[in-house]
């Protein structure tokens, strides 16, 4: 047993109406698991976080936890709050290699999945344990969508994933890889073989761009794209990240730890209107990033980025880069929009749903990012848990 695990827990004051739960997105209940793992049931206090919540082990490494759990609690005003995600992940990741799937008896209903990040693996096991037929359709090679592509590995181990994967296995999950659905096969051919419902979460891939001259040189590139694999790129020396949100410090302090020598943030803003969490920013200046403040790129070239100081009456200046990786944020690739003329997107291509992932077309239910944008993970499951509600009901509705 870890000492350092039950000092912190044993900070946790146990409050009544504990202000941490209220302040997750998935209601965690953070005071009993603290109980629960005190008294030596960290099984049952595992079992009772993936019930409430399929991705807690990971939640609890990649959440901002000072704007959910921690952030509300009471011990704030005197100092500290509990280290929620630490005992968490403590208990979470003991449960997970632990736990072995019993495969439930089949309910006779098929279910297609489209995407393995965070909102479809949440709603796998949701509904995979009570005997639908899951399966699940992912682009790449191996599952966790942004979980693996989109966060780095010193941030998320991925090899919780591998054991996710062969915990989805044992619930008879069939995972489908290396195909992305609305190129070749589209949802009209889930229909056609028998799946009652399909679900949508795809994420958001597709990279914002500036929209200004030099953004299709070679030393430009799109920081989705380098974070998905990173030793593949040789940046140089000198590079500039534009862009202030949390995927912005992933790939600064990536671009650290692949021997770039100087890494700068450029940033139209000031600190405290960057999006990205004061925790993320803090991590970044300590692994050495550095910050341009108030500075608008209008400009690329092959080894600068020029642009305009709007602190300074628009004065115009050169920040040497040898790369530049842009990070403004990203939409959905679309493809399954564009095959599927009843599915309705807004302005920016997400999905219109209604708060329980219903979609304008009958059947097809979405969560997660291609629904909200760019969100945490906790916002996605929290969102497939509604999700998972409502296509059940639908299920429901359609044998009646």
């Amino acid at each position: 047993m870890n000492k350092y695990t039950i000092e912190l827990a044993n900070t946790c004051l146990g409050c009544k109406k504990p202000s941490c739960q209220t302040g997750c997105p998935v209601n965690t209940p953070i005071a009993e698991m603290i109980r629960l793992f005190l008294a030596g049931d960290i099984k049952k206090a595992g079992k009772m976080l993936f019930e409430n919540n399929p991705l807690s082990a990971i939640c609890s490494l990649v959440c901002p936890h000072e704007k959910h759990c921690e952030g509300h609690c009471i011990l704030n005003k005197k100092g500290t709050s509990v280290s929620v995600g630490e005992i968490e992940n403590y208990i979470s990741d003991f449960y997970m290699n632990d736990l072995k799937f019993e495969k439930p008896a089949k309910n006779g209903h098929k279910i297609a999945i489209i995407g393995t990040g965070p909102a479809g693996i949440a709603l796998a096991f949701i509904l995979g344990a009570k005997g639908y037929e899951i399966t699940m359709y992912e682009a790449h090679d191996k599952i966790g969508g942004v979980l693996r592509y989109g966060i780095p590995d010193f941030r998320l181990d991925k090899k919780i994933l591998d054991t996710i994967e062969k915990k989805l296995e044992q619930l008879g999950v069939a995972i489908r890889k290396n195909i992305m659905i609305g190129r070749n096969i589209t949802i009209a051919d889930m229909f056609r073989d028998e799946f009652k419902v399909v679900f949508v979460g795809t994420g958001v891939w597709s990279p914002k761009k500036l929209g200004i001259k030099g953004e299709s040189l070679g030393n430009v590139h799109f920081a989705i794209d380098y974070l998905k694999s990173p030793s593949e790129y040789n940046l140089g020396k000198r590079v500039v990240v534009l862009g202030a949100g949390n995927v912005a410090m992933d790939v600064a302090r990536t671009a650290v730890r692949h021997h770039a020598r100087e890494v700068t943030i450029l940033y139209r803003k000031g600190m405290d209107d960057m999006p990205a969490s004061k925790h993320e920013i803090e991590c970044a200046k300590i692994d050495g990033v550095k910050f341009e403040l108030y500075k608008q790129p209008i400009e690329i070239t092959e080894n600068s980025v020029k642009y305009t100081e709007l602190n300074n009456n628009d004065a115009e200046g050169f920040l040497e880069a040898d790369s530049v990786l842009i990070s403004i944020s990203q939409d959905p690739r679309g493809y399954i929009a564009k095959s599927t003329q009843e599915i309705q997107v807004d302005g920016k291509g997400l999905l219109i749903t209604d708060e329980s992932g219903r979609t304008t077309m009958k059947g097809v239910f979405a969560s997660g990012d291609a629904v909200t944008g760019a969100r945490t993970v906790v916002e996605a499951v929290a969102f497939s848990k509604r999700a998972a509600v409502a296509i059940e009901e639908y299920i429901e509705t359609c044998k009646a």
